[in-house]
């Protein structure tokens, strides 16, 4: 039974490290205080992330390089009738991003993005009435997307890239034995790759006006690790060990965008985002230890959209003014929320500004903050304690994003 009891949390543990809350859509600072809405403007070498069509509009060769800065925060109030509030602990993320981009010819363009776009993570204090569900949770992403765009026509490109990612997940909590013997900790770590795809569209009908249609495939890992369980004595014999691997699949992403120029100096911009989380329908874990029996559960993350207004305007030459707001619906149901991802429908609000030093360099810089809606769970299917405690209560949750980037155009 205990062998049973340890191998759902594990299949539990896993089951929760990918969310839109883990999902990073900042890879460039002149698009990130746009809102994100850059898929029809695309005019930087972070098109290779957003609309890789967009290379198309950079003669010559173009570096970029830069990073963003995350502090998110999170509180819970619980578990209900209890109002104690517990506070996740104070951490700090910096997901890189490098672009490459070279004209080889009229038509031809080539380009080479590394960045994370999935990540971050979140951590409770070790004794607090959650560490049943999280302690510590950490997921990384590196990706690698080399790709060739084609100039058809002067107002007309389409894009291709091929997507390598790497990924590494690390999980911790702790697990109620029995009241007699006290708790166990579970600690999982894996690694994994996957492999992808992007497509890119630019179009321009009239002169101030461009669209443009960007599509990021899904990409399944297939993670590696390890499971180590520790806790009395008495049941050391009884936890499971050992090699594990799973398989997870982040989701397609489709983006439209538009950007429009109604007078001179002035870009408007919007991006209409959808994200098909239910692919992740269900989780796998396959034990190599033919002792313990593989485990499998039904998810059912829903699909989701994220809505993008920007605006950036010229105000003298070598200086421009940005701002944006985004509307960003979380996938995952009320009954399975919990604090390894305490997400919630959000909203961003964006500022910031580019200059160009020199003909040849500039630099960007962005500002977001992001409010999560307050969520209060009632109806929740998590379990906390061996009793089944439901662990309902309220979720408060923001995010400071500051985000710097440099280019060069040789």
């Amino acid at each position: 039974m205990l062998k049973k009891i340890f191998m759902l949390i594990i299949l539990l543990n896993i089951n929760k490290i990918y969310g839109g809350g883990f999902q990073i859509n900042e890879h460039g600072a002149r698009a990130m205080s746009l809102a994100g809405a850059f898929t029809g403007l695309a005019n930087d070498p972070s098109a290779l992330f957003f609309n890789g069509a967009g290379i198309t509009q950079l003669n010559g060769t173009h570096l970029m390089f830069g990073a963003t800065i995350i502090k998110p925060s999170a509180s819970f109030r619980g578990p209900s009738p209890s109002i104690t509030e517990y506070k996740m602990k104070d951490q700090l993320f910096n997901p890189i991003n490098v672009y490459v981009t070279h004209q080889v010819n009229d038509h031809l363009y080539l380009g080479l993005a590394v960045n994370n776009q999935y990540g971050l993570g979140t951590e409770w204090e070790k004794t607090w009435p959650g560490r049943f569900l999280a302690i510590k949770t950490n997921l990384k992403t590196f990706y690698f997307t080399p790709t060739i765009a084609i100039k058809f026509y002067d107002n007309f490109s389409m894009s291709f890239g091929l997507v390598y990612a790497l990924g590494d997940v690390t999980i911790n909590r702790n697990a109620e034995v029995t009241p007699f013997t006290g708790e166990a900790n579970v600690d999982l770590n894996g690694n994994g790759s996957a492999f992808g795809f992007n497509l890119g569209v630019l179009y321009k009908p009239y002169e101030n006006l461009s669209l443009g249609l960007s599509v990021r495939s899904e990409n399944s890992f297939v993670l590696n690790g390890t499971a180590n369980s520790t806790g009395p004595n008495a049941i050391v014999p009884l936890l499971p060990k050992g090699d594990i691997s799973s398989k997870l699949t982040t989701p397609l992403n489709v983006t439209f965008g538009a950007a429009f120029k109604p007078i001179c100096g002035l870009t408007l911009t919007g991006d209409f985002q959808y994200v098909g989380w239910s692919s992740y329908d269900k989780l796998t874990v396959d034990f190599k230890d033919e002792k313990y029996t593989d485990l499998s559960a039904v998810r059912d993350y829903q699909n989701t959209f994220i809505a993008r207004l920007g605006a950036e305007y010229n105000l003298f030459n070598g200086f421009d003014l940005r701002g944006g707001i985004f509307f960003d619906k979380n996938p995952v149901k009320d009954e399975m929320v919990e604090p390894t991802l305490p997400d919630a429908n959000r909203i961003g609000f964006n500022i910031g500004f580019g200059y160009k030093i020199t003909d040849n360099i500039s630099i960007d810089l962005a500002y977001l903050f992001l409010r999560f809606n307050e969520r209060t769970i009632t109806n929740s299917q998590v379990s906390y304690t061996k009793g089944f405690a439901p662990f309902n209560g309220t979720y408060n949750s923001s995010a400071n994003l500051f985000g710097v980037n440099f280019s060069y155009n040789f």
